[in-house]
């Protein structure tokens, strides 16, 4: 079973940047697809990017030019470069991965690591 522990995540002023960070252990991530979502208060949880084990990215069209989802092979491991941050970023971030080498169906998520931005 694999285990996907997020970190990165803090208070940040708008126009701001942040890195987070999704280390996985129990499975090599590299051979599967593997998303960043978020929730923000009192609503769904939403696909924020994703990128499949080949190297296919996709975001959210509120997050596109602003952030970038990148694979650490080396390290067993995913992040997400934010930047130019919004209060409308602000929420809790998770990794996501899936259960093939493309986007589909999630079989594991994160704990979480919140984001919030604000002046």
């Amino acid at each position: 079973q694999v285990q996907l522990m997020e970190s990165g995540g803090g208070l940040v002023q708008p126009g701001g940047s942040l890195r987070l960070s999704c280390v996985g252990s129990g499975s090599v991530l590299s051979v599967f697809a593997m998303g960043w979502y978020r929730q923000a208060p009192g609503k769904q949880r939403e696909l924020v990017a994703s990128v499949s084990s080949v190297g296919l990215t996709n975001y959210a069209d509120s997050v596109k030019g602003r952030f970038t989802i990148i694979r650490e092979n080396e390290k067993n491991a995913i992040a997400l470069e934010m930047s130019n941050l919004e209060p409308e970023d602000t929420g809790v971030y998770y990794c996501a991965k899936y259960r093939t080498w493309n986007v589909g169906q999630v079989d594991s998520w994160g704990q979480g690591t919140r984001v919030t931005v604000s002046s």
